[in-house]
């Protein structure tokens, strides 16, 4: 049977959850070293760990199946692959950022200015929609110190916390694009390979979805359970058990988690008592 190759990145900001996604997934890899090749014991799959900008490359090539990569990486390369699923974690933003004693006045402020960046066609994409004329000088590493050093007015790079750009003296002025882990495929997979992939976003997509949502019990009054219902409907629809007490049932649902406090509270209000939120390890829907 053939395995499909996934190509994740080998250290760096996605590398431990794109692993720990894997492995939330019931994939068991036999070799935990982290050199070139894992092998997976009970899933037809291997992981190859490599940089994270030859990810997409190796996709489109076909020397990897499929790959985990930073969307801002795809975006700046533009390789021949499919985008099979945004996986929600390494959330970060594309943004310029000027000298913080420099008065920022709107886009017109970089015209004519020369701008480091590790993500020219990015920036190159952005200015020319927005009919900017600048200077851009590609640059690896430390894109962050090129003002300070008088390489550069003004930078284009990821932003996360902020805190590296305070600390060289830099403020974020624009927004360019929001950037995420995503699962990309060569488009060109066989039949075998396609159905182990669909198999594993199936996985994926159990995983994450179980990671939204909270499985919740509680004790309410009979004469609220519309009320409670309504607000906490389920998947499909809650289990409801008559208690010992005359008057009140057990009532067992999902919650997402975005929704945790305010649908508690309303709970509350509604006379539910005896409240358990429990993590759900899988959720198949």
């Amino acid at each position: 049977m053939s395995k499909l190759k996934i190509a994740i990145q080998k250290d760096g900001r996605l590398s431990e959850k794109s692993l720990e996604l894997v492995r939330e997934c019931g994939i068991d890899l036999t070799n935990g070293s982290r050199k070139l090749l894992s092998v997976a014991g009970n899933f037809p799959v291997e992981l190859m760990y490599l940089r994270d900008d030859d990810i997409p490359g190796y996709v489109a090539d076909g020397v990897a199946d499929i790959g985990i990569v930073g969307e801002n990486v795809v975006e700046e390369e533009q390789p021949d692959v499919q985008i099979l699923e945004k996986l929600g974690f390494a959330k970060c933003r594309m943004s310029l950022a000027l000298p913080r004693t420099d008065n920022y006045k709107g886009l017109d402020s970089f015209h004519n200015k020369k701008i480091a960046t590790s993500y020219p066609n990015i920036l190159q994409s952005y200015f020319k929609k927005k009919n900017i004329e600048a200077e851009i000088h590609e640059i690896s590493g430390s894109v962050e110190i090129a003002p300070a050093i008088g390489l550069a007015d003004a930078i284009f790079d990821i932003v996360s916390s902020g805190s590296t750009l305070i600390s060289n003296g830099l403020k974020e002025v624009e927004t360019v694009m929001y950037s995420q882990a995503v699962l990309i495929s060569n488009s060109d997979l066989n039949n075998e390979k396609a159905e182990i992939a669909e198999k594993l976003l199936f996985r994926m997509r159990s995983v994450r979805k179980s990671g939204k949502n909270k499985y919740i019990l509680l004790n309410a009054p009979n004469d609220r359970l519309d009320d409670i219902i309504r607000l906490i409907p389920g998947m499909k629809s809650p289990t409801i058990m008559p208690l010992a007490e005359e008057g009140w049932s057990s009532m067992h649902s999902v919650l997402n988690e975005n929704e945790f406090w305010d649908v508690i509270d309303k709970l509350k209000n509604y006379g539910a008592q005896g409240i358990l939120v429990i993590p759900i390890e899988k959720m198949i829907v």
